[in-house]
């Protein structure tokens, strides 16, 4: 396929083009809230365990995760409904 075929189509069809970019920012943020929840369970049987007490930086990983993972959810949110718009 040659090049400027390949442009002629992204120009035909922008609104797919920032569908595409939402669902590629949607992945990674999905990823990173299961692997917030999964550290979450691990922390909570280990605690069931050992009856130790959770380090600051355990509490905190999952919370940037959290943080990280939502954020990325919303911007793929506002770049769908951007698309609508054009």
């Amino acid at each position: 396929m040659s090049l400027q075929v390949l442009w002629g189509v992204m120009t035909a069809h922008p609104t797919k083009l920032i569908n595409l970019l939402a669902l590629l920012l949607t992945c990674p943020g999905g990823l990173l809230l299961q692997s917030a929840r999964r550290h979450a369970v691990i922390t909570r049987q280990r605690l069931a365990v050992d009856e130790g007490v959770v380090d600051s930086l355990g509490q905190r990983i999952p919370r940037y995760y959290y943080i990280l993972g939502f954020s990325c959810l919303a911007m793929a949110l506002l770049l769908s409904w951007l698309s609508t718009w054009i």
